[in-house]
């Protein structure tokens, strides 16, 4: 009778298990792991999606509006004024129409002396010779007329307020080196940058 009832008492014990409320509370507690790990995801996505990246800085090239303006008897820009200030862009404005009406004239004066140069010369000797004038003063007739189409864009540049300024840095060119060329669009160190990638290019080819 002893024996049967320690068995009996024991059952009960043995039915009830002793994990069960830990087992609930782990299921209540996961689905919150999940939120912690977004929340702390989040932040990280945004920062990664705006990379910090190194650009070269280049300068905004200001504009200066083209008004019309009268010059004064002897101007000459100086680098006391304003940088392309009206009477600065008036004055290469004027240079740029004379430097084209005379590289025209010299053009046309060419083609003239092509078309009175008797190309029918009995002599050999002579007939060379002529036709080697003839295509010296035809290359620089070509050599003309690209300069033509330098000066007729930076007349537009003029117009549309961008003359005076290096067209890779937006850096100023400078009074100087616009007056020995005044179609020059770089400044002295982007130019030689620019020959050199140039010359880079042309050794790969």
């Amino acid at each position: 009778m002893a024996k049967s009832s320690a068995k009996k008492a024991a059952k009960p014990s043995a039915k009830k298990p002793a994990t069960k409320p830990t087992a609930k509370l782990v299921k209540k507690a996961a689905p919150a792991k999940p939120s912690t790990a977004k929340s702390t995801a989040k932040p990280a996505a945004k920062s990664a999606a705006k990379p910090v990246t190194s650009k070269p800085v280049v300068a905004a090239k200001p504009k200066t509006p083209y008004k019309p303006v009268k010059l004064p008897a002897g101007y000459k820009p100086t680098e006391k004024e304003a940088y392309m200030n009206p009477q600065q862009l008036e004055y290469f404005r004027q240079k740029l129409l004379s430097w084209r009406k005379e590289l025209m004239e010299e053009s046309r004066e060419t083609l003239d002396h092509l078309h009175e140069e008797n190309w029918h010369q009995a002599d050999i000797a002579d007939r060379a010779s002529l036709e080697t004038e003839a295509g010296v003063e035809l290359r620089t007739r070509n050599r003309y007329l690209k300069l033509i189409s330098k000066i007729d864009s930076a007349i537009r540049r003029i117009e549309e307020g961008e003359y005076g300024y290096c067209e890779d840095t937006g850096d100023e060119i400078g009074i100087k080196r616009l007056e020995a060329r005044p179609v020059v669009t770089r400044t002295t160190e982007a130019q030689e940058r620019y020959e050199r990638q140039e010359r880079q290019y042309s050794d790969e080819d």
